[in-house]
């Protein structure tokens, strides 16, 4: 059964080994809600833990690091490509599918990798445009209110935000659909401070 989700950023600067102080403590609920996560899963102790990712490096190391220290469980990355939210909804719903055939008693996790907007400030990594905040608050609020068909919509309504999640965080809307668990979201954090958006949303099964 599908025991724990989540979204979860990946800066490297979330790092200690990588991020300095000053920084880290600009991300502090970030981490803070991270390691909530971490403690979470470590009590769920799954079998098997699915990272998706749109980057092959930092994407990974970021929610490893966080959320899966001390796990004996089977760690498998998935790496998202620039097909449509739509097309990666539909590949987690059936990748559900196919990880449940003949295996319901595996305790599985999910953890969608993915920054929000790149464009929330004009010192951030891409500048400031406006379809930046609109686009990270819009996510917020249909992950709220369950709005799926909103939140695959969202790279066309904002196409200037720059996001890098938003494939990866459909992947897990799929795996969510097919689970036909009755979930909702519980933002734990979001902050911006250099210009992109961190969100960490678990996910109440």
């Amino acid at each position: 059964m599908l025991s724990f989700a989540c979204f979860a950023p990946h800066p490297p600067l979330l790092l200690p080994n990588v991020g300095s102080d000053g920084d880290r403590k600009e991300v502090k609920k970030t981490i803070e809600s991270l390691e909530v996560l971490g403690e979470k899963l470590k009590k769920i102790n799954p079998d098997r833990v699915i990272i998706s990712s749109p980057h092959p490096d930092w994407g990974f190391n970021v929610p490893l690091y966080f959320l899966t220290k001390g796990l004996q469980a089977k760690i498998e990355k998935i790496l998202i490509g620039p097909e449509s939210p739509q097309f990666y909804f539909e590949e987690g719903k059936k990748s559900y599918q196919e990880i449940y055939r003949g295996q319901t008693s595996v305790k599985l996790a999910f953890i969608a990798s993915g920054d929000m907007s790149h464009r929330l400030k004009k010192e951030g990594p891409y500048g400031f445009h406006p379809d930046g905040p609109k686009y990270d608050q819009a996510l917020v609020n249909a992950l709220e209110k369950k709005d799926i068909e909103k939140i695959l919509k969202l790279d066309e309504l904002y196409p200037e935000a720059g996001e890098c999640g938003l494939r990866s965080f459909s992947f897990l809307l799929g795996i969510l659909d097919a689970s036909d668990i009755n979930w909702q979201a519980e933002i734990l954090s979001y902050e911006g401070p250099f210009g992109v958006g961190y969100l960490v949303a678990d996910f109440k099964l």
